[in-house]
């Protein structure tokens, strides 16, 4: 027998003891003896037979059974019992039919050295899956949260941390820059994920995390933890610097001072956890413009632009804060793009003034030459706003004639003459694409101007699968960072004003059409 000179509250004893032991549930590892015993049964029994072992819960006694199922014709001996039969092995029970199960009581044997070991496999590997399981339970929760262990080795640049019931790696990339570690210290690090897979599970951690930020200051500011205060936002460049946007619920409270404390002592305590990173914290706002001008800081701003569809922000400065606002290597925008969301370009009042300049004379040079007008009244147009060819050929005679110094007759003839023009170019620019070898499945794409396809098939873009294999980004534009500066990367269709979802809907509906196909 399995447990022979064992106690039957021994074992009760022992099964409590590496429950406690382990922190698992006592009832997994007394049902996962059963299964031992019922493995180790088998073996003895043989496999045709239905067994079932059990342990009383309370006497700690093991019963071994012989499962038989009552059937009116018997067609496997080792399973199935008649009625007649059933009967007259469980007389006690009289009211037996066909379908029930019966249960006949196996001796109770000496398993033998082989099986016992079985029994101790199956029994050992339940109880490490159990106890794989309750740590991923427990670690799932943590995520999410900081975590604080001793750093236990390091391997190939990445630290492993033991956090007492489990360990936890910290990649090289999460690790803040510059900062030296060795084993034995303790660490602080945000546990970002918590993945579960064949072998167990892994808990990943991180320093350099924006969240890190967010959670040493939920530990220090009361504020923020009792949901005073709110972290709206939170951008680092880890071990360097950061960035953090609070607002305060109630108004007679300033949540920057709330979050640097008396002295400086609560963002000093955050500042040295992270050797030394230094820390803006800004007041939010939901006037966009002042918040730029705070997460711009120390720049002084003059004028901000705001083109919400493509979240871009145009921010307008003298020369003098024009280093400021960058910062070194591009760092202050680039945060402050980061916190608000928006990509922030730069300008001086000069390269402003330089650019408005351009625009108006390219616009007013396009109405001059395309409409046949005089150089005053090409400029009156663009002075009142009127952007291209096109938004004049759609305007009514009345809107046009509104313009002082425009009459009826003249605001008529401006809208022929539009017309005109833009008849004249989609038959040019239909012969142009032919001549560029544009195929018709990208001529007949959605959304796709006879403009946008000439500037795609300059580019050698012709086929929809060519189109259909950009990003975004290649059609709008964008920013990119190169040896540490910010470098404006320009879209083939930049020039159309394509919102980011506009450019993301084409390409999403041609890979559509290519993958249908």
């Amino acid at each position: 027998m399995l447990n022979r000179g064992l106690d039957k509250q021994e074992l009760l004893r022992i099964v409590d003891s590496v429950a406690n032991e382990k922190s698992i549930d006592k009832e997994l590892i007394l049902s996962s003896m059963e299964s031992a015993i019922q493995k180790a049964a088998y073996s003895k029994f043989g496999f045709d037979n239905e067994i079932e072992a059990t342990i009383d819960r309370d006497k700690g006694s093991i019963k071994i059974q012989k499962v038989l199922q009552i059937v009116e014709k018997v067609e496997d001996t080792a399973r199935e019992i008649s009625l007649k039969d059933a009967s007259l092995l469980d007389k006690k029970n009289k009211n037996l039919k066909v379908g029930d199960k019966i249960y006949e009581e196996l001796p109770q044997v000496d398993f033998g050295r082989i099986a016992a070991q079985s029994a101790k496999q199956v029994i050992s590997q339940r109880v490490k899956e159990a106890e794989k399981t309750r740590q991923y339970n427990d670690f799932i929760e943590k995520q999410g949260h900081i975590l604080s262990g001793i750093i236990k080795r390091l391997e190939y640049g990445n630290v492993i941390v033991d956090l007492g019931k489990a360990e936890g790696i910290v990649r090289k990339e999460e690790l803040i820059q510059r900062e030296i570690l060795k084993n034995g210290d303790r660490i602080k690090a945000y546990c970002y994920e918590v993945k579960r897979d064949n072998k167990g599970h892994q808990i990943f951690l991180s320093r350099a995390h924006p969240q890190f930020l967010s959670r040493l200051f939920f530990q220090e500011v009361p504020e923020i933890y009792e949901g005073v205060i709110e972290i709206k936002a939170v951008s680092r460049d880890p071990g360097s610097r950061a960035k953090i946007c609070v607002h305060s619920k109630d108004s007679s409270l300033d949540p920057v001072g709330a979050c640097v404390g008396m002295r400086g002592s609560r963002v000093q305590t955050i500042v040295n956890e992270l050797h030394g990173e230094k820390i803006d914290i800004i007041k939010w706002t939901e006037d966009l413009p002042t918040l730029v001008a705070e997460s711009l800081s120390p720049a002084e701003i003059q004028k901000v632009l705001i083109d919400e569809q493509n979240k871009r922000i145009d921010v307008i400065l003298t020369e003098e804060n024009l280093s400021k606002a960058i910062g070194r290597r591009g760092q202050n925008v680039r945060l402050a793009s980061k916190l608000i969301n928006y990509e922030i370009d730069i300008l001086t009042d000069k390269e402003d003034s330089e650019r408005r300049q351009a625009e108006f004379k390219e616009r007013s040079q396009n109405f001059i030459k395309n409409l046949e007008v005089d150089e005053t009244l090409g400029q009156l147009l663009v002075s009142e706003n009127l952007q291209s060819i096109d938004e004049i050929a759609q305007s009514k005679t009345e809107d046009i004639s509104k313009i002082e110094g425009i009459e009826d007759s003249t605001a008529e003839e401006l809208i022929s003459r539009a017309k005109e023009y833009l008849e004249k170019e989609k038959v040019e620019i239909s012969k142009k694409l032919k001549e560029l070898g544009v195929e018709d499945s990208l001529i007949n794409l959605k959304g796709m101007t006879q403009g946008m396809l000439v500037v795609l098939g300059e580019q050698n873009i012709k086929k929809l699968k060519d189109f259909a294999e950009l990003s975004s980004d290649e059609l709008i534009g964008g920013m990119d960072e190169i040896k540490g500066k910010r470098i404006k990367i320009n879209g083939y269709l930049e020039e159309f004003a394509l919102t980011r979802e506009e450019a993301d809907n084409l390409i999403m509906d041609a890979r559509k059409i290519v993958f249908e196909n």
